[in-house]
């Protein structure tokens, strides 16, 4: 399935408006991961467990939305995003667009 930031598809006229679709997913990041942050933010450099913590989050929500979509009939979603949030110790990550059936220009 196509997943855009755009408002269109190029060489694609949409055809059906089907909603907006989403994806959530709120993840616990475990003391390890704190302390070696922690750390980090200290020494400087990167961290690794919360950088993997937020690709694989940023997985889910893409493959929920678009398994929302698919269930819609969808071909395509545009005008999508993602955003992240903390709050207690916990990671929020929500995207979101625009459900459309698509035909060839």
């Amino acid at each position: 399935m196509i997943v855009t930031t755009t408002n269109s598809v190029e060489g694609y006229q949409i055809t059906d408006y089907l909603g907006i679709v989403t994806g959530e997913a709120v993840s616990g990041i475990n003391m390890f991961r704190d302390l070696g942050a922690g750390i980090r933010n200290v020494f400087g450099g990167r961290s690794a467990g919360y950088e993997e913590e937020l690709q694989q989050a940023r997985n889910e929500v893409l493959e929920e939305m678009q398994a929302r979509a698919d269930a819609l009939g969808a071909d395509a979603i545009v005008g999508a995003s993602i955003g992240y949030e903390t709050f207690e110790g916990m990671i929020m990550t929500c995207c979101s667009g625009t459900a459309v059936r698509l035909r060839r220009a």
